[in-house]
C-alpha cells in the first residue's frame, strides 16, 4: 500500500454531491468529507451519496469521523458498500478503530488533538498507513487555545511543532506525510509561502479547502525549471564520479544526490 496522489488534495462536503464531479476535474484527489464538513443531521444523507457516487476509486480518500464517535461505525457501513478504500480518518489519537478496516484498506491518519500528536510515532507505525496529516485548529482547541496563529499570521510554536513530528514520524517509518489546510482564503501569499515550505520540507502533498487554492499548492510542489536542469546535470555528473565529487563550485555527495533525485521525482 502507497500514497499514490499528486500535491493538491481537495476536500469536499460529502452532502453536496453536485460539488464530487467538479472536484474531481479541479484537484489531484477529493477529500469525501463524512465529519466537519456535515452537520450531524446530514450525515446519514452524505453516506447515501458517497454511496452512490460514481467517481474513480484511484482518486477518492473519503474521511470518517473519529473513531471514538457515534458516527464511525455507520460511516465503515457505508464505505462496505462502495469501491472506496482509501480513507482518512479524523482525530487519530491511537491505534483503536484501525482494524475495523479490512486488509484491503489504506489509512491516512489524521493527527489533530494533543494525544494525537503524542501518539504520532505508534501511529505512523500502523501496518495499514499509508500517510499522516495533521490540523492546526483542532489541536488548538484540544488544549484549550484559542488560535493556532500569530497575529502576524506565522503558526504558533505548538502548531510548527506538531507539523514537525508528523512529517519526522511519517519519514521515519516510510509513510508520505501530508501538510494542513491554509484556512485564510484570501491569504494567497501566505498559502503559497507554506506550500513551498512543506514541498521542500518534505510533504508529499498539502490539502485544499477551496478550488482556487489547487493551482497554487501544485505550482510550490513543482520544482523550478532551473533547479531541474541543476538536478538532471549533477545526477549525470555523478555518473563518471567516485564518492564526493565538485560540482559547480559545490560538494556534492549523496544527501545532494538524494535531493536531486526527489526534484525529478516531483517535476515528472
Amino acid at each position: 500500500m502507497t500514497f499514490a496522489y499528486g500535491p493538491a488534495l481537495l476536500f469536499c462536503p460529502a452532502d453536496r454531491p453536485e460539488r464530487f464531479a467538479k472536484a474531481m476535474e479541479r484537484a489531484d484527489a477529493v477529500i469525501l468529507d463524512l465529519e466537519d464538513a456535515v452537520l450531524p443531521d446530514a450525515k446519514a444523507r452524505a453516506r447515501e451519496n458517497i454511496v452512490a457516487a460514481d467517481l474513480d476509486p484511484a482518486r477518492v480518500i473519503v474521511r470518517v469521523n473519529a473513531p471514538a464517535s457515534d458516527a464511525f461505525r455507520d460511516d465503515l457501513a457505508a464505505l462496505a458498500q462502495t469501491d472506496f478504500r482509501t480513507v482518512m480518518v479524523a482525530k487519530s489519537e491511537d491505534l483503536d478503530g484501525f482494524d475495523a478496516f479490512g486488509p484491503d484498506y489504506s489509512l491516512i491518519a489524521l493527527c489533530e488533538t494533543a494525544r494525537g500528536i503524542h501518539a504520532a510515532e505508534r501511529i505512523a507505525a500502523h501496518r495499514q498507513v499509508v500517510a499522516m496529516m495533521w490540523g492546526a485548529e483542532d489541536l488548538v482547541a484540544s488544549l484549550g487555545g484559542t488560535s493556532s496563529r500569530r497575529p502576524d499570521g506565522e503558526y504558533r510554536d505548538i502548531a510548527r511543532y506538531a507539523r514537525s513530528r508528523v512529517l519526522l514520524e511519517s519519514g521515519a517509518h516510510g509513510k508520505s506525510a501530508i501538510d494542513a489546510v491554509h484556512v485564510d482564503l484570501d491569504d494567497v501569499d501566505g498559502l503559497e509561502q507554506e506550500a513551498t515550505d512543506a514541498a521542500a520540507s518534505g510533504f508529499a502533498a498539502t490539502a485544499c479547502i477551496h478550488p482556487a487554492q489547487v493551482a497554487i499548492v501544485r505550482a510550490a510542489y513543482r520544482p523550478d525549471p532551473a533547479v531541474i536542469a541543476w538536478a538532471r546535470s549533477v545526477l549525470d555528473a555523478a555518473e563518471k564520479e567516485r564518492g564526493v565529487f565538485r560540482f559547480e563550485g559545490r560538494m556534492v555527495d549523496e544527501p545532494v544526490l538524494r535531493h536531486a533525485r526527489s526534484v525529478l521525482a516531483r517535476a515528472d
